[in-house]
């Protein structure tokens, strides 16, 4: 199979007919195999009634519905997962991301040797102040963080090659990240092609500002874990070994000047450098039993399920 499209959505009812007639006329012209796996994140509206429709019509259509919403990284790891495709792409549900795009972003994995394509959205129709503004320092932190040179780590229409999609995991909100992902994983060859952009047509966004704020948090997230998530002792317990020996030098200053150099002076409890040398021991000690405890933990990790399906369509196994 050629291309498998994975499409997370959460009450998408007004554009999910418009989008698979879309993307089928797409695959049709252009004569590729494909698969099309609606991820329903638990929509409370008509959107899995309406992939049920489409996918009695269309064998390509296959579909996943979680349990309730459990977040895009979930929806898209599920698909994943399910994905045969030599090629998966993906993109949202609200018409915004352009399916014209997928036989040159196909052709830049096939041909071109891309392990990741990621869509930039140069042009953009959202609000400037709200979202535009904050999306461009969103993307340079991301850049002068991760490494990876990307306009646009945002933007849902990307391409993977089969081999990066079944060798990362995603999860939490780390969708945003999935470049960063693949580079981690040794996946190097990471580009990016401009996309059109489209205002939406249906509804109203499902993200608002926090979840900039939570994409900051989730960069530092993942720059720790890029750097430290296998050795967590390099970090903590450095940090534990230079805090404590600190203490100890100012402990060990205390008493050779108590013993040799002013005996008949202040008792050793009433000077702060004593509980300067207390604290910085104590939180020594604290750091290097968290890097300990980070080691056994993550000699000791199974993998959990991080989501529920009510139920599918279509699925092999």
């Amino acid at each position: 199979m050629n291309i498998s499209v994975v499409i997370p959505l959460l009450n998408e009812e007004e554009s999910l007919t418009e989008l698979h007639h879309w993307i089928a006329n797409v695959m049709q012209s252009n004569g590729f195999s494909y698969e099309l796996l609606f991820i329903d994140d638990g929509s409370t509206d008509q959107s899995w009634n309406i992939i049920q429709s489409l996918q009695e019509k269309d064998t390509n259509v296959k579909g996943i519905r979680f349990l309730k919403n459990f977040g895009k990284s979930q929806a898209l790891h599920a698909g994943f997962a399910q994905a045969k495709g030599d090629v998966i792409i993906t993109m949202d549900a609200d018409l915004q991301d352009n399916p014209e795009e997928i036989p040159e972003l196909y052709n830049m994995i096939t041909k071109q040797g891309f392990d990741l394509v990621s869509g930039w959205k140069k042009k953009r129709f959202d609000n400037k102040l709200t979202k535009n503004l904050p999306s461009k320092l969103f993307n340079w932190a991301a850049r002068k963080t991760s490494g990876v040179k990307l306009n646009d780590f945002n933007c849902g229409l990307k391409a993977y090659h089969k081999n990066v999609v079944k060798n990362i995991d995603v999860n939490g909100e780390m969708h945003r990240y999935i470049p960063v992902l693949a580079k981690n994983a040794g996946f190097l060859k990471i580009g990016e092609k401009v996309v059109l952009h489209q205002a939406r047509k249906y509804g109203e966004t499902k993200f608002g500002m926090d979840r900039f704020v939570n994409g900051f948090l989730d960069l530092i997230t993942i720059w720790f874990l890029s750097r430290f998530g296998k050795r967590p002792m390099h970090l903590f317990g450095a940090l534990g070994v230079i805090m404590f020996g600190i203490g100890f030098i100012i402990a060990l200053y205390l008493g050779i000047d108590k013993l040799f150099f002013n005996p008949d002076g202040r008792l050793i409890t009433d000077r702060p450098h004593f509980y300067l040398a207390l604290v910085t021991m104590i939180l020594g000690s604290q750091f290097f039993i968290a890097g300990f405890l980070g080691e056994i933990i993550l000699r000791q990790k199974t993998g959990k399920k991080r989501y529920l399906i009510k139920e599918s369509l279509n699925l092999e196994g």
